[in-house]
């Protein structure tokens, strides 16, 4: 019987354990634009992280099946692969619900607010 247990390398290539990260969400971020290297990638945590940290984040990325990486001449390209999010969607949209249902009290009360002159 398998382990219901992850080892870390397995936790590592999980996408909610890679969207967990708010570098990697940052990362993610910067990719919907473009493709992009980890030097243009890095510019924007360059106060505060290493390169070699997002490269770090982006083998994580890249593991969990988010990002992509192609080789054009001496250079690693990054770049998202949005279709694998749709875990993360699938997993969202069961709270969709309560959104809702909140999104629609919010309207009625500002209805009734409007009319009472509040």
């Amino acid at each position: 019987m398998p382990s219901a247990r992850k080892t870390s390398q397995q936790a590592d290539a999980d996408v909610f354990t890679a969207i967990a990260h708010p570098v990697r969400r940052r990362i993610l971020e910067l990719l919907a634009d473009q493709e992009q290297n980890v030097m243009s990638l890095s510019q924007p945590f360059a106060a505060e992280i290493s390169r070699s940290a997002i490269s770090q984040h982006l083998k994580i990325l890249q593991d969990s099946g988010l990002v992509e990486v192609r080789k054009q001449g001496r250079e690693h390209l990054y770049r998202l692969e949005v279709e694998n999010l749709n875990e993360v969607y699938r997993w969202i949209q069961q709270y969709e619900r309560f959104w809702t249902l909140k999104l629609d009290a919010l309207g009625e009360y500002l209805e009734n607010a409007d009319k009472h002159g509040v």
